[in-house]
């Protein structure tokens, strides 16, 4: 077992078991041409099909290069790839997805830009024509909205698929926040970038894991995760409220004393009690989303747990005297 491979790969599954043979069979000769030592570390996120047992049968071969970390349950993905980032030894690491829509024949060009001494080499969709009309709209606003709001550079139309040096992944282990919104994490280290540009190809096998519900949650976690100014505009707005509510309390005064009073609209005053009544509750709730991540923090769970680790003898020697406990426990409890 190579201790430090040039090269790790981190691919994230969730029932896939259609697409474990055809991936590998696509990236090994690729990533063969490009370095000397490498590892895949699958990290398994609760998938219920056989995608667990495939890759077990692979981890099984001496010569696969191939680890397993197997999560209790699903996490998400961005939490999977915590826990794949951290148990990958290499001195790069390339996140991947199984479905091959991140193409493995960028992965020399990406290591060429590495030893040229690029810190990240960050892939960058050159188009999204295979998107449908709402997606590519909805994700150019999304990228516009963030790339104000944030202090944090994040290259538009760039997901996780990307090559990372050893010293971004040691500054990424450094930040344990529960709200993982990876491309943020990757981008908030800084250091030497560089880019390779490709045409995102369809999935392979299987079916997206992926809706629009999905990926608006996605959307807001980035959003409040690396911005306050939602809160800011809040505030803002609390401001311009206020003038208004001045300026037409001033016109309330002078027409009054010019024409005397009049009598009050109902319908005005509905429209002005449900108005500032929505803007209070959607205050509120922009409040709440911070003070929701604010609760997740503080508990200080753990990111994930793994059930078992395969493919690396050292720690399969820990996780060897965890099962050797359990049975030791379940044969107890049975007399």
């Amino acid at each position: 077992m190579i201790i430090n491979p040039e090269l790790s790969i981190v691919v994230c599954v969730l029932n896939e078991e259609e697409s474990i043979d055809l991936f590998l069979n696509a990236v090994i000769p690729f990533i063969e041409k490009s370095v000397n030592s490498y590892e895949i570390v699958f990290v398994n996120d609760g998938s219920t099909d056989r995608t667990l047992e495939l890759i077990q049968a692979r981890v099984a071969d001496p010569t696969s290069h191939i680890k397993l970390v197997n999560l209790s349950r699903n996490f998400g993905k961005d939490t999977a790839l915590t826990a794949g980032l951290d148990y990958a030894k290499g001195q790069a690491v390339i996140p991947m997805d199984v479905d091959l829509q991140d193409p493995p024949e960028l992965i020399p060009e990406m290591v060429k830009k590495w030893r040229e001494g690029a810190d990240s080499v960050i892939a960058v969709r050159k188009d999204r024509s295979d998107d449908g009309l709402v997606k590519r709209k909805t994700a150019t606003a999304f990228y516009k909205v963030i790339g104000r709001m944030s202090k944090v550079d994040m290259p538009q139309n760039a997901g996780d698929y990307r090559l990372i040096d050893r010293k971004v992944v040691d500054v990424l282990q450094k930040m344990p926040e529960k709200s993982r919104f990876m491309k943020g994490l990757f981008a908030f280290p800084g250091f030497s970038k560089d880019y390779v540009y490709y045409s995102r190809p369809a999935r392979v096998a299987g079916t997206t894991k992926w809706n629009y519900w999905k990926l608006w949650n996605f959307a807001l976690d980035g959003i409040f995760s690396f911005s306050t100014a939602p809160l800011r505009i809040w505030t803002y707005a609390g401001i311009g409220v206020g003038l208004a509510s001045l300026t037409y309390l001033a016109f309330i005064i002078v027409k009054t004393l010019i024409l005397g009073v009049d009598v009050p609209g109902y319908a005005s005053l509905i429209t002005l009690i449900l108005f500032f009544s929505s803007l209070n509750l959607i205050g509120i709730g922009v409040l709440g989303e911070y003070i929701g991540r604010i609760f997740e923090e503080v508990k200080n769970r753990p990111l994930y747990i793994i059930e078992g680790y395969y493919g690396d003898d050292d720690i399969n020697s820990e996780t060897n005297d965890t099962e050797r406990r359990k049975n030791e426990r379940r044969s107890s409890q049975a007399a």
